[in-house]
């Protein structure tokens, strides 16, 4: 059997704190993303890692 193996770890820093809009002041997930994070694939994962996130921080930081 032949195949990747990727571990997409968690975006969380330890500053969990929930904003007006339900998502994370550290890490930018919603309550629901935070609690799904073990059960979501490494696609799902990155899809957030690299796209949802940071267009996330961005607004914020606005």
């Amino acid at each position: 059997m032949n195949s990747t193996f990727r571990a997409v770890l968690s975006p969380c820093i330890g500053v969990c704190m929930l904003d007006d809009a339900g998502f994370c002041l550290g890490c930018h997930r919603s309550s629901a993303e935070i609690a799904r994070w073990l059960q979501m694939g490494d696609d799902e994962r990155l899809r957030l890692m690299e796209h949802v996130l940071p267009q996330r921080e961005a607004q914020r930081t606005d």
